[in-house]
């Protein structure tokens, strides 16, 4: 029972479609997430394989940096429901990844740290 039917708040018609939808697509199942698992699980062994790699610094940590994006953006998209909410969710969300993003380069640059 929901806050609103215990209050005995009625829904508006527009409303009285299937919880389970939203925005015309239904909600993914067990099955979906636990594909959405094992793609991470496969994205977490790629990178754990590249960290033994004999490979440059650079190359390893800009593996590691695309491989975590890609899991951060699936985990809050599917595991967070952002898919099924508004755009304008994303867009925040991808806005704040891209200034946190531009703060790291910028406060890593200014302390040495090797970008540049």
């Amino acid at each position: 029972m929901t806050l609103a039917e215990s209050r005995g708040i009625k829904r508006p018609p527009e409303h009285e479609a299937d919880a389970r939808q939203a925005g015309g697509r239904a909600h993914p199942g067990p099955l979906e997430y636990t594909r959405i698992g094992l793609i991470l699980a496969v994205i977490t062994a790629v990178e754990v394989g590249a960290f033994y790699m004999d490979i440059a610094q650079w190359a390893l940590v800009s593996i590691l940096v695309v491989l975590s994006a890609v899991k951060f953006s699936l985990v809050v998209m599917w595991f967070m429901h952002l898919r099924f909410d508004s755009r304008l969710f994303s867009g925040l969300l991808v806005g704040g990844l891209m200034l946190a993003a531009a703060l790291f380069v910028v406060v890593l640059s200014t302390l040495g740290g090797g970008l540049t």
